[in-house]
């Protein structure tokens, strides 16, 4: 298949990058939580509702439309996705009720599925299979920059117009993106043929989407959590069991019979548990024990994802180089780790460069991870199946989140009131708990990958 030009191929990337970055810019929504409690009249645990909506639809649907994508056009999922969103951000700016605002969230994690699903096979379709890690780079990179923008510029426009803004402000570049996409003459070359299993979809949708409502529910109802996660888990058996059969899987779930493959799918999910422990904790480390700004604060957060943005490119730029995927992958989980142990360290004379510097290195061990995995299932799974290819990656990524939101919330909590205090005792308790659960995140990434290592050839094959 003929490509187009460099600089052709270049102007579809952007105007792919253009339609993606609507989702990572979601992250200017956490700072407008307040706002939204206020504005509603809602009680503060009950604005974890506005995320869940999101992430569990997101999650549960994205592989799901990325064999929508193999089957009939990645570029027509795509585009589907950009229209979904833009109605949601409209339906969420304009929500007069707390209960439609959440409606309006699960709209947008449908249309976040259909743009992410679909993202790195339109990618990578626009350049020779010889640039394909190059173009996830890039891919990567603008990701990247979407979640270090999005918390400072949300910041400034929710003190400025409120917490609508951080909807408006995205429907003109979602708008932008749509205008721009006919213009892009996406080669996606052979798809898959062959019907589309719904009742499979049906059950991994249903078996995702229950597994992770189960981890929410968890550490607030332990009995009623365990029966979703059973539910879930049963749908997810029997999703296996058919798919095992079908003429036309969703997933092929063969390449799983490749150690390497698992693994490195596995531990996409936990590299992202113990890297989401900043996003997590630090903001309240920021308020607590420190004096800056709004402003400084944010910046000091962005540094995580802005180490990302720059580690991707130059992660696809040496895969292309040197097509060693596992032992790079290998080399950004220990950035994670190490860099989450020093973070752990931080007292109340932290500087902001004492702060950021481990952030920045964070954010290069997850860039260059996530640039890794996009890698490997590309390159392991047909051409043809790009779509669930991508989307794989990116599913394993939000349950690495959502793992990471509940167990490291259930660790600090349980450290911090096991060392709780009063007055001057507090902080000194909520300090040891912050440095304790950094450190059993940064150890326990450290000793799972020590135990890998048994088995050298997952990385080095």
């Amino acid at each position: 298949m003929k490509k187009r030009s460099k600089a052709s191929a270049l102007a579809g990337l952007l105007i792919i990058g253009l339609g993606t970055v609507i989702v990572p810019l979601d992250t200017s929504v956490n700072i407008a939580f307040p706002d939204i409690t206020s504005s509603f009249g809602v009680p503060i645990a009950a604005i974890q509702w506005v995320v869940v909506c999101y992430v569990l639809t997101n999650a549960s649907l994205m592989l799901v439309f990325g064999k929508l994508g193999d089957l009939f056009g990645h570029k027509r999922i795509f585009l589907t996705g950009l229209a979904i969103s833009a109605c949601a951000f409209l339906a969420c700016a304009t929500a007069p009720a707390y209960h439609w605002l959440l409606l309006a969230r699960v709209s947008q994690g449908i249309g976040a599925a259909l743009v992410l699903s679909c993202g790195p096979a339109m990618a990578t379709s626009l350049f020779p299979e010889n640039r394909r890690t190059r173009a996830l780079g890039a891919y990567t990179m603008m990701f990247g920059i979407g979640s270090a923008v999005g918390p400072s510029l949300g910041g400034f426009m929710v003190e400025a117009w409120g917490w609508e803004a951080v909807f408006w402000f995205r429907l003109p570049i979602c708008l932008a993106a749509l205008a721009a996409l006919p213009w892009l003459h996406n080669e996606q070359g052979e798809r898959r043929t062959g019907g589309f299993d719904l009742s499979g979809a049906l059950l991994l949708a249903l078996g995702l989407g229950a597994l992770m409502f189960a981890l929410n529910r968890l550490q607030h109802d332990t009995a009623y959590g365990l029966i979703i996660a059973a539910l879930g888990a049963g749908a997810l058996i029997t999703f296996v069991w058919r798919e095992v059969r079908a003429e036309e899987p969703i997933i092929p779930l063969a390449v799983f019979r490749r150690l390497d493959f698992s693994v490195l799918n596995i531990f996409n999910s936990l590299v992202m548990l113990v890297g989401f422990a900043p996003y997590l904790l630090v903001p309240y480390f920021l308020v607590r024990a420190t004096d800056y700004s709004l402003a400084a604060s944010g910046l000091i957060l962005a540094t995580s994802a802005l180490g990302q943005a720059v580690a991707a490119p130059v992660g696809g730029w040496l895969l292309s180089w040197r097509p060693w995927a596992g032992p790079f992958a290998l080399l950004g989980s220990v950035l994670v780790a190490l860099a989450t142990l020093v973070i752990g360290t931080w007292d109340l004379g932290a500087g902001i460069w004492t702060m950021a510097m481990p952030m920045f290195v964070q954010g290069i061990g997850l860039g260059l991870f996530q640039v890794c995995i996009l890698d490997v299932v590309t390159k392991r799974l047909d051409v043809r199946d790009r779509g669930v290819a991508g989307s794989l990656a990116q599913v394993s990524r939000t349950i690495g989140v959502v793992l990471g939101a509940t167990c490291l919330s259930l660790i600090f909590a349980y450290l911090r009131e096991n060392t709780g205090g009063s007055g001057p005792d507090e902080m000194a308790a909520f300090l040891a708990a912050f440095s304790q659960t950094f450190f059993i995140a940064g150890v326990g990434l450290l000793l799972c990958l020590g135990l890998t290592l048994v088995r050298p050839r997952i990385w080095f094959n």
